[in-house]
């Protein structure tokens, strides 16, 4: 632990009081990558709004909020259109703010400062934030279900939503069972999907998958010597109508790809991979009518959709319990990281001293 300034929020920014995060596997990718150090990491969570600067009308002192990495400032081409979430007047600014470049934090005991990570820094007690990476909730809404919904949760429905549109009686194929592949299940079950392969080397990934939509399970240490595109289009009779790749891993992506049909089969990648290693793809395997597309955060625009989430879980629509399957203080944040590392979590919350004593 580091004790580090964190000063006050510049205009169109809001300064926000953590009261709990978690831990994303993108937060463990980057972690472990030269040269973005210091930093402070972590982009799930929920918070108080403490201060507010200049020109900030959307939240005020005292509001629950979320922070999300991608920012809706509801005035770009991209932020009015349908067929985009990434906001093209604000877009990410590796290590800084994204209106003026610089930093909020430094360390207290030098003044050196210290990165932000992808506009939101929830590994400390106090952040600071472009009001348009802020998402207005309840106060009476669960925090700790807030915090789901600010990446992992969000970005797998909205996947299967958004993205893929699965539709009803389709086959899906899921690579990876973390918090990201389990919610991409959960949001193609409630599309109406037929049958909903989930694809990890963890067996214990099946019994919680069941309880979310997965309907069939592949260990690719079990599979008698095929390749998991080979077994899944064995199963569904030509492969699936859509794959999700949400392991970050280029040779998964590939297998992903080779476990669409053919004519009409969609690959959505989720999956984020730590380095710039290309993804094999035959030329005349795509050209027969299959395609692959990208998606940061599961095409949610987070002012628009992520209140539509919250409700659905309000309204016993949406599962988000089971996601959570550790609770712990800050002060074992070392202890969260390596749960999830092993496998052993799907998202610790981690509350910041008090926080969940204080009933808030």
């Amino acid at each position: 632990m580091e004790e580090v300034e964190v000063a006050p929020p510049r205009a169109h920014e809001v300064r926000i009081k953590i009261l709990c995060t978690s831990i994303c596997h993108t937060d463990i990718t980057f972690w472990r990558q030269e040269g973005i150090h210091p930093s402070i990491f972590g982009h799930e969570a929920v918070g108080v709004v403490e201060s507010v600067g200049e020109h900030v009308r959307e939240v005020a002192v005292g509001d629950m909020v979320v922070p999300v990495f991608t920012a809706q400032c509801s005035e770009c081409p991209d932020c009015l259109s349908d067929r985009s979430n990434l906001c093209s007047k604000l877009p990410n600014v590796p290590g800084s703010m994204p209106r003026d470049g610089t930093t909020r934090f430094s360390f207290a005991s030098t003044g050196e400062p210290i990165r932000h990570f992808i506009s939101v820094s929830s590994f400390t007690e106090y952040t600071v934030v472009d009001v348009t990476h802020v998402v207005k909730f309840d106060a009476a809404f669960p925090p700790e279900m807030a915090c789901l919904l600010s990446c992992g949760v969000s970005t797998g429905v909205g996947a299967a939503w958004k993205v893929a549109a699965v539709e009803p009686g389709s086959n899906v194929a899921v690579f990876g069972l973390g918090a990201v592949g389990l919610a991409v299940a959960q949001g193609a079950r409630m599309r109406g999907a037929k049958r909903i392969i989930g694809v990890d080397l963890n067996p214990d990934k099946f019994e919680i998958g069941k309880r979310l939509g997965i309907t069939d399970f592949i260990n690719p240490n079990d599979t008698g010597g095929k390749t998991v595109s080979q077994v899944i289009k064995e199963m569904t009779g030509g492969g699936a109508d859509y794959c999700f790749e949400c392991i970050g891993s280029t040779s998964a992506m590939a297998e992903a790809f080779q476990s669409s049909r053919m004519g009409w089969g969609k690959t959505i990648l989720l999956g984020v991979v730590g380095n710039a290693t290309p993804i094999g793809i035959p030329s005349h395997d795509i050209i027969r009518g299959r395609s692959v597309i990208g998606s940061l955060f599961g095409g949610i625009k987070p002012k628009n959709d992520i209140p539509m989430l919250a409700q659905k879980y309000l309204d016993k629509e949406l599962e988000l319990d089971e996601f959570i399957t550790h609770q712990m203080g800050f002060d074992e944040i070392n202890r969260a990281f390596e749960l999830l590392t092993q496998g052993k979590s799907l998202r610790c919350i981690i509350w910041m001293d008090g926080a969940r004593e204080n009933g808030v």
